[in-house]
């Protein structure tokens, strides 16, 4: 079992940056890839990115060149920097695991935290 604990969220302007953290704990954190997902109000959840063990990255491309997904594997902690971040990126935030250590397009995550809200203002 993993359990995953954002946070980072808040109210920003457009523009703005903001950087969002998940802290792992429960099992080997290098045995999982890890991910952002995001569920904005009366939307359907979306993936916004998630990166591999090694270190390979994978953004949604309504965030790429704005958003950046790494990981501190010493601290078992992964981060998504958000630059530029417009009214559209208003969401809730969500951190997630997958129960391998790689991501492939598609894969369904496995482990789910409770959420960060992120809120920003035009």
């Amino acid at each position: 079992q993993v359990q995953l604990v954002e946070s980072g969220g808040g109210l920003v302007q457009a523009g703005d940056s903001l950087r969002l953290s998940c802290a792992a704990s429960g099992r080997t954190f290098s045995d999982y890839a890890m991910g952002w997902f995001r569920q904005a109000p009366g939307k359907e959840r979306e993936f916004v990115g998630a990166i591999s063990w090694g270190g390979s990255t994978y953004h949604a491309d309504s965030v790429k060149g704005r958003f950046t997904i790494s990981r501190d594997n010493a601290k078992n902690t992964v981060y998504l920097q958000m630059n530029s971040l417009k009214p559209d990126d208003t969401a809730v935030y969500y951190c997630v695991a997958y129960s391998r250590s790689y991501y492939y397009r598609g894969a369904k995550p496995d482990y789910w935290g409770q959420g960060t809200q992120v809120t920003v203002s035009s």
